[in-house]
């Protein structure tokens, strides 16, 4: 299923389908086969297996290699950073993601009260008191009680 709740077809590719061997992973990220092993076994970029154990890259797999290379060589960070900067950014999508997914719920909340609000508003019975707009005068009025007859 994807992220609107409709079935996803099997034959579907997207940037996270495990489509590419090894050899073409490489040729893709411009590293040796032998470096894509190391980066596994290191836990940087973990592509899924075949049911023969065969890696097999997805698009995300071959940018994250990408990612790793220009880390390492143009920024001279060492794999053992890159690995924390990855888990890091994974971690800040997860919570990004997570913030959108409560204030979606914080507005569907606010909107089914409002609704509710507005229905106990309509509720009201307006008949049993009667709005009458008060005015405010300076006069004054002396009130004598009327003295007893004998």
């Amino acid at each position: 299923m994807d992220t609107n709740g409709r079935r996803r077809n099997p034959y579907e590719l997207t940037e996270e389908t495990p489509v590419y061997v090894i050899s073409v992973a490489a040729q893709l990220s411009g590293l040796h086969p032998q470096t894509l092993r190391q980066y596994d076994r290191l836990g940087l970029v973990s592509p899924d297996r075949t049911a023969g154990r065969g890696r097999r890259y997805s698009a995300r797999d071959i940018e994250l290699l990408r990612q790793v290379q220009q880390l390492s060589q143009d920024e001279g960070i060492n794999l053992a950073g890159i690995k924390r900067i990855i888990e890091l950014e994974n971690q800040v999508a997860a919570l990004q993601s997570r913030v959108a997914e409560l204030q979606s719920a914080l507005d569907g909340a606010a909107a089914a009260m409002q609704q509710r609000e507005a229905a106990v508003h309509a509720s009201y019975r307006r008949d049993l008191v009667p709005y009458q707009e008060v005015q405010q005068t300076s006069a004054l009025v002396v009130w004598r009680p009327k003295k007893a007859k004998d």
